[in-house]
């Protein structure tokens, strides 16, 4: 009790010297001699001469005196002040302690990392692409055969879509960043993979519209909770500014997996299965879309998820993905 009046008179004495003129000497605190009673009447009394002695007529000879004083700190604002830098040591706090109790693993090797998720031996696996590669399907050429040189597949099996971009190859790395995306609930991937994809396919981006990423089925959508599809093109949205139109297109035909399946069987799966909703026609027509999806393997998806747009009269579709397939058997060119 003795110390809380203490220092209560201590912050009213600071206060009082304040108001009443102080002089600051290092650490210690001078305060101005105190008037009397009958000295503080006369000077009330006197106040016609300091009017007389104002530096605003000529011939005075006082400095500029402020008229008050400035007003203490506000107590309140100074307790929010501790309070914010409080909550803030405290979430740091946390935070540490959650690394610490639960490291963020490499999906991959399934070693501790921090930030992307896949550690710097995973990271150096990743097999990204980069140019040549042909300007239609994005497939990675050995050697650079000159510009606008399409690959033996795009003039042999030309897409719906004008242009196809991944961000890397479709290895072991890639493979277990998709499964785990896709299966496991690692939505905490998709940030990253939608930054890869964003630089992979920035010359789409550009010229862009509108993104439509590639539905699931409502009774897959809700056996999975959420379209790894369409966590990539929220991060893409926001990195880009480019307009989500996540329920324009939908699957109004459930399908079987694609796994497994050959070529032909993947485009007769798919056939018909995408349609773009009544309501939603005009976030398609006229406008040049970027269809956004996890894998591109024989592209029987993307090429019917293409069409349906083109049907809605979609000036142009392209696709983004964050990996493809890459046949290293068959000559690209």
């Amino acid at each position: 009790m003795q110390r809380g009046i203490s220092a209560f008179t201590r912050v009213f004495d600071a206060l009082w010297l304040r108001r009443t003129g102080t002089q600051v000497d290092g650490p210690r605190i001078i305060s101005a001699p105190r008037r009397k009673r009958g000295a503080l009447r006369s000077i009330r009394g006197t106040g016609n001469r300091f009017r007389r002695l104002s530096p605003t007529r000529p011939g005075a000879s006082l400095s500029p005196m402020d008229a008050e004083a400035a007003p203490p700190r506000s107590i309140t604002t100074h307790l929010r002040g501790v309070l914010n830098a409080a909550r803030g040591a405290w979430a740091q706090t946390a935070r540490l302690a959650l690394d610490i109790a639960l490291p963020t693993l490499c999906v991959s090797c399934r070693e501790p990392v921090h930030g992307e998720g896949v550690c710097a031996e995973c990271w150096s696996r990743l097999s990204f692409i980069a140019p040549p590669f042909c300007p239609r399907l994005g497939i990675p050429f050995v050697y650079d055969p000159g510009p606008e040189l399409l690959s033996m597949e795009a003039i042999a099996n030309p897409p719906a879509y004008q242009r196809a971009r991944a961000a890397v190859r479709y290895d072991d790395v890639a493979r277990t960043l998709v499964h785990s995306l896709k299966y496991q609930d690692r939505t905490d991937l998709a940030p990253a993979m939608g930054r890869w994809m964003v630089r992979a396919g920035q010359e789409l981006l550009d010229e862009a519209d509108v993104l439509v990423p590639v539905p699931l089925h409502w009774r897959r959508g809700w056996s999975r909770r959420y379209n790894q599809s369409g966590a990539l093109a929220r991060v893409i949205s926001r990195q880009t500014g480019v307009k989500l139109a996540s329920e324009a297109l939908r699957r109004v035909r459930a399908t079987e997996q694609q796994i497994g399946l050959s070529r032909s069987q993947r485009a007769s799966n798919v056939q018909g299965a995408f349609k773009v909703a009544a309501d939603r026609s005009a976030d398609i027509q006229g406008r040049r879309v970027v269809l956004i999806d996890d894998v591109l393997t024989s592209g029987a998806t993307t090429d019917a998820c293409a069409r349906a747009l083109l049907r809605a009269r979609a000036a142009q579709v392209d696709v983004l993905v964050f990996a493809r397939v890459v046949d290293t058997h068959r000559a690209p060119i």
